[in-house]
């Protein structure tokens, strides 16, 4: 039977699961500190994707695992639709978290607590949440016998963190008839609000910021090589030296802006709710009324190019023949050879520019069945709501998706306090989600699945 509108006793089941597993799946450390080398991997991964298999067989469903390395797993289960001839729906989300110091939270980063109305932990919102609220929607389908309009297939990747090599980009690249006949995904770091001041109502209202693009990324390291030699005596090919040089010359360059299209809607439609202009010449003045999605649209202005990491010598008196960075390149659509191109020319003849890690830009359209779904879904559950496009400066398992001709879009709704700081939630301390918006992300994307 197709989706049917929920008693009241299945929607309060539905948000009280999308809520215990989000918490549960937190207190399973699932941290990936990035690398190939297995002897670095945890075993975390391998125990979530477990816990989301027995809670899934617990409904009569049927997953699948895949391991590209050890503990590496993802699972997949399928949802026949009513309509098969359609283009399938891929609901996917990530298992693994990036590190958490615990020295530096106020509560256990790993406890998956309730405090102040707010689940913390490390995978709050980043995004162990949205996979809580996937498990409880399939556990809710599978229950009352109901099937979506058209194929689902329902993922929890791994790896999404280390550029989601042994991940959704594995399985993508060995075993691409998994997602066959798949055609739209949905997926992190879009759904959420933002309050702004409606001219129209005098009144504040909320806007939730589809996410309909993604910059690319481009990973590696910048390695400078130059003659070794003892500490006390002169050296002009200090590889050290020559590391630092290209650095500062990375740091001072400044990227010119450009305002791609995704954004250029994002902006036309906060004027047209607000009735506030915006000047390309003065963006620091428009970007404040974006509140809690400030930082991530600041980051879709321009290419960036980010030092993240130092390692060199290994004996103070010793001066060493290789000096190595790590460097975190973002790049707006079509111009990953531009920026490489760049690096290049910054750094010398004497620093060379390895990309380890390649994740292409992303561009879906604004309009069509899935984004008036997810629209009137919102709408239902918050009216008078607004939903805006808007591109994501970071990256998800979209990127690899979207080689295999997928559409993939950011839709994780959550509503959200006006004075949450949401962006730096995402890797930061003390990441949090309200428990509230939990339950209505579960909600919303039930209405969305039942009309799309």
């Amino acid at each position: 039977m197709p989706i049917a509108e929920p008693s009241a006793e299945e929607l309060a089941l539905l948000q009280d699961e999308a809520v215990r597993f989000t918490r549960e799946l937190i207190r399973i450390d699932t941290t990936n500190f990035g690398g190939n080398d297995p002897a670095t991997w945890g075993k975390g991964e391998a125990e979530a994707a477990a816990y989301v298999v027995a809670r899934l067989e617990e409904v009569g469903l049927a997953p699948s695992t895949h391991e590209s390395g050890p503990g590496r797993v993802s699972v997949l289960v399928t949802l026949p639709g009513e309509d098969r001839e359609r283009g399938g729906l891929i609901l996917h989300g990530h298992l693994d978290v990036v590190p958490a110091r615990a020295e530096d939270w106020s509560v256990d980063p790993f406890g998956g607590e309730i405090r102040d109305g707010m689940i913390y932990g490390r995978g709050a919102v980043d995004m162990k949440d949205m996979v809580g609220m996937m498990l409880a929607l399939v556990r809710h389908l599978a229950r009352n016998g109901q099937r979506p309009p058209r194929n689902l297939l329902v993922a929890f990747f791994a790896d999404e963190e280390n550029a989601s090599v042994w991940g959704a980009k594995w399985l993508a690249e060995h075993h691409p008839e998994l997602f066959a006949g798949y055609t739209e995904a949905i997926s992190e770091v879009g759904g959420y609000s933002i309050t702004l001041p409606e001219a129209a109502s005098g009144q504040d209202v909320r806007a939730y910021l589809l996410q309909t693009a993604e910059k690319g990324l481009a990973w590696g390291k910048l390695r400078a090589t130059g003659r070794a030699g003892h500490g006390s005596v002169p050296n002009d090919e200090n590889a050290i030296v020559r590391l630092a040089r290209a650095i500062a010359a990375i740091d001072a360059h400044e990227f010119p802006q450009e305002i791609v299209a995704s954004v250029r809607a994002l902006f036309d439609g906060v004027t047209e709710i607000t009735g506030t202009g915006w000047d390309e010449d003065d963006l620091a003045s428009f970007l404040p009324l974006l509140g809690g999605a400030r930082q991530f649209v600041a980051g879709t202005l321009r290419d960036s190019a980010n030092l993240t990491m130092l390692e060199a010598g290994y004996k103070v008196n010793v001066i060493p023949q290789v000096a190595e960075a790590g460097i975190d390149c973002r790049f707006l659509p079509g111009h990953d050879e531009e920026l490489l191109a760049l690096l290049d020319e910054l750094t010398g003849e004497h620093v060379e520019v390895i990309i380890e890690h390649h994740g292409v830009s992303t561009d879906a359209p604004r309009t069509g069945p899935l984004v008036e779904a997810m629209r009137e879904a919102i709408e239902a559950e918050d009216p008078g709501a607004h939903v805006l496009p808007y591109c994501l400066s970071a990256g998800t398992d979209n990127k690899p998706l979207s080689q295999l001709g997928i559409t993939g879009y950011g839709f994780v709704p959550l509503q959200l306090p006006t004075d949450l700081d949401f962006a730096p939630l995402f890797h930061g301390v003390d990441e949090r989600v309200p428990v509230d918006a939990v339950r209505f992300g579960a909600r919303v994307l039930l209405r969305t699945l039942r009309a799309s």
